[in-house]
């Protein structure tokens, strides 16, 4: 018995041993060959080393890939109720895989607050898809803009169905005066990855733009988030066409 202890022992070590080497031979890669060199599998085994310290990861990386159809971004935007279904990936191993995730989403989120100025609409839609990916429910958010359309806040404004109780446009207006902002981009996810905009999404537009109108705040556009596209008013020429439709009435 003694014996069968010692050799699975020995071979325990080895194992560790090999472990060890194989992880310094990837972390001297990553610095070497830099990071545009590895794959998303490579990636993932690196990420889970993390919160492995001594296991092989490279099938826990390739077992995640294959349930999220191939794709990393699926992965981190899986809960933790889903990941821990995977065998052998624990709480421990999951940590990193959300941490990644809110740390992308933080430094999605400076990287727009602290811009310059807001180019375009794909360029609130990069930081937004991030934002919103995942959401089961209709989010709406609102960029608040100074005059050279630097962004001063950005906020979620409700979660539901998106219509004029539950958004609450003098709130968002109360609040753009408290920014100082003189733009605003609004901004909600369509679950479901159906981009056309609904009625209710053009009636709630045309609310804001005579609110706009009226308190001298320019609503610059509209974006419907997908899954992996949007669609946007202002680009589609329904922000004019609104605006129009709101100074036969006033």
């Amino acid at each position: 018995m003694e014996k069968n202890l010692e050799k699975t022992l020995k071979k325990f070590t080895a194992f560790q041993e090999k472990t060890k080497g194989h992880r310094a031979r990837v972390k001297e890669r990553f610095w070497k060959e830099g990071p545009e060199s590895f794959t998303d599998e490579d990636l993932l085994e690196l990420l889970l080393f993390f919160g492995i310290p001594r296991r092989d990861t490279r099938g826990l990386a390739r077992a995640l890939l294959k349930r999220f159809d191939g794709r990393l971004d699926k992965i981190l935007d899986a809960e933790k109720e889903e990941l821990i279904k995977i065998p052998q990936l624990g709480l421990n191993a999951i940590l990193p895989l959300r941490v990644m995730h809110e740390v992308a989403r933080r430094y999605l989120r400076a990287r727009i607050e602290n811009s310059p100025s807001l180019k375009s609409p794909k360029e609130v839609f990069e930081y937004l898809l991030y934002e919103l990916k995942g959401e089961k429910k209709e989010v709406f958010m609102v960029l608040y803009l100074a005059t050279d359309n630097r962004v001063l806040g950005i906020e979620r404004i409700s979660e539901g169905t998106i219509v004029e109780s539950a958004v609450y446009p003098r709130e968002v207006f109360a609040r753009a005066y408290q920014f100082g902002a003189s733009k605003l981009v609004l901004a909600h996810n369509h679950p479901s990855g159906n981009l056309k905009p609904s009625v209710e999404d053009k009636k709630i537009t045309r609310i804001f733009i005579l609110g706009g109108f009226l308190l001298q705040l320019k609503i610059l556009d509209h974006l419907i988030i997908g899954k992996d596209s949007y669609y946007s008013f202002a680009e589609e020429g329904l922000i004019e066409e609104l605006e129009r439709e709101v100074r036969k009435v006033l």
